[in-house]
């Protein structure tokens, strides 16, 4: 991992609040699927945390949305602005290529870490479903992105205005999608949801981050089975096996 000046190439509204930054890149050939990067803001004092979403020769791709000041002043940026990111960062989803057919559920900012996970085992030649949870059609984003790399797409959402109406697991059951092993990222009541059915897979946990290498121990995750053992989301995360972690 390192601290370098990356050049932001673009930067532009995807949907309400949720922008698409692609900026370059000095350490994509150590990025995995599922990490993050730290950005450094001019006048805030802490880094903001964001998923990677696509990793590609020279530039990586993230998604974010604006809920404070610090990603209000990101969205503000523009092409050809430099920016400080320390990359890459955390632990990602292990590709098990073993595994023909893999399902991917996401909701809201939790779904761009998968589209790099779904092109991967695209790559492979395995079946991918992506399952997509968003409150409303206007808030949904990258249907066409995952369509385009092969993989099979259903969306879910609160109320109805697009796909399957209510939660990703109604999608799950209304589309007969029978994979079991499962890879996730979204809101923790999505989790613990989603635990209570599957087994198998993978979890990737949203925290809040202060230094985001593990030192400052201000993200942590109880394991499930060892008394008194906690894991830094940062670090050993933020993805987990499903059934490791206590989802608190």
């Amino acid at each position: 991992m390192q601290c370098q000046n990356e050049t932001i190439i673009s930067n532009e509204l995807l949907a309400p609040q949720t922008y698409r930054m692609v900026l370059t890149c000095h350490t994509c050939a150590e990025m995995v699927p599922g990490q993050f990067i730290n950005i450094k803001l001019k006048e805030f004092s802490l880094r903001r945390p964001i998923s990677i979403c696509s990793i590609d020769a020279d530039r990586i791709t993230i998604i974010y949305k604006v809920v404070g000041q610090g990603t209000k002043a990101l969205s503000e940026m523009k092409a050809g602005e430099c920016i400080d990111v320390f990359a890459p960062l955390g632990h990602g989803y292990p590709i098990e290529e073993q595994r023909d057919r893999v399902l991917l559920i996401g909701g809201g900012v939790g779904i761009p870490p998968l589209y790099e996970l779904a092109k991967q085992y695209r790559k492979l030649g395995k079946h991918v479903d992506v399952v997509c949870g968003f409150p409303n059609a206007e808030a949904c984003f990258y249907e066409a992105e995952f369509t385009e790399l092969g993989a099979h797409v259903y969306i879910a959402t609160m109320d109805g205005s697009r796909g399957c109406k209510g939660t990703v697991l109604d999608a799950v059951r209304q589309y007969q999608l029978t994979t079991t092993f499962v890879c996730a990222c979204g809101p923790l009541p999505m989790l613990k949801a989603l635990e209570a059915v599957y087994s198998d897979g993978y979890f990737s946990l949203e925290s809040r981050m202060a230094c985001g290498m593990g030192a400052c121990m201000a993200c942590v995750a109880k394991d499930q089975k060892e008394a008194d053992m906690y894991h830094r989301i940062c670090k050993e995360g933020p993805v987990f096996p499903i059934g490791k972690v206590v989802l608190a």
